[in-house]
């Protein structure tokens, strides 16, 4: 078929067509082998243990009415300890988190949990799921007044008198949370829900907390007169409502505005 070409040409042409091929295999080989790494989600059936994941600072008293709501619902939960008192850096946190939650399996027998990171503590399920393997262990994550997109408080802490490593990571503009927007947010593997709350005055503004492709939910759309705080929206009856339809055996939903007593 070459032979009509002028020597340089045929050699040319014959260059030109091995690139062509090398490039097609070097394709070829990136695509099956991100096709070959991704990872198998969890079975929506049969939910298993539900870990929570505590704010910064790794207080629990204000996780205690959504811990005890859970467990009336038959669920064993498990709170993570966190490191230190959760102001170290996120991305340890989660690394962590992904230990805490192979042993917790092991001791289980669940090949599934669920998450409830309420604060800082949704963050840390964020990067855990998309960086340390969360995606193919996570079935649902439901996260609650989490600073997703950043926190005025943090840029102000950051700007005063400095703060530690998670409260710079909670910057709207630190290099975390960049990385962690930069692509979809809620990235395949679990399914995603976040609530929060307009009156929260720790997360601002508050929809920080939403997430696009989130089940996303608003204490205010069902009780318009709320005046629910940051350290509040644990105990809310929206969250305790939603507990059970975003973690239950049915497809994740928010619950039915009958179903939430706002005078609780």
């Amino acid at each position: 078929m070459l032979r009509h070409l002028a020597p340089a040409r045929r050699r040319l042409t014959v260059g030109l067509g091995l690139i062509a091929v090398a490039v097609v295999v070097v394709v070829s080989a990136v695509l099956i082998g991100r096709w070959q790494a991704a990872p198998t989600p969890a079975a929506q059936a049969g939910p298993g243990p539900v870990v929570v994941l505590p704010g910064y600072g790794g207080g629990t008293r204000s996780l205690e009415p959504l811990v005890t709501a859970l467990r009336e619902q038959g669920r064993e939960v498990a709170v993570f300890p966190g490191v230190g008192n959760n102001t170290g850096d996120l991305d340890e946190q989660a690394a962590r988190l992904a230990t805490y939650v192979e042993d917790l399996r092991e001791r289980t027998g669940a090949s599934s949990v669920d998450v409830v990171g309420y604060s800082a503590g949704g963050v840390v399920a964020r990067l855990w799921v998309r960086d340390h393997g969360g995606d193919a262990v996570a079935r649902r994550v439901l996260t609650l007044a989490s600073p997703h997109h950043g926190n005025s408080v943090s840029v102000l802490a950051t700007e005063a008198a400095g703060c530690p490593v998670a409260c710079q990571q909670l910057d709207s503009d630190s290099d975390l949370l960049r990385r962690l927007n930069a692509g979809d947010e809620t990235p395949d593997g679990p399914q995603w829900a976040t609530i929060r709350s307009t009156e929260d005055q720790v997360v601002t503004p508050s929809t920080s907390a939403d997430l696009v492709g989130a089940l996303r939910m608003v204490v205010q759309s069902y009780c318009p007169a709320a005046t629910t705080s940051h350290g509040q929206l644990p105990a809310s009856p929206v969250v305790l409502a939603a507990l059970e339809t975003v973690l239950g055996s049915d497809p994740p939903s928010a619950p039915d505005r009958g179903r939430v007593d706002c005078d609780a």
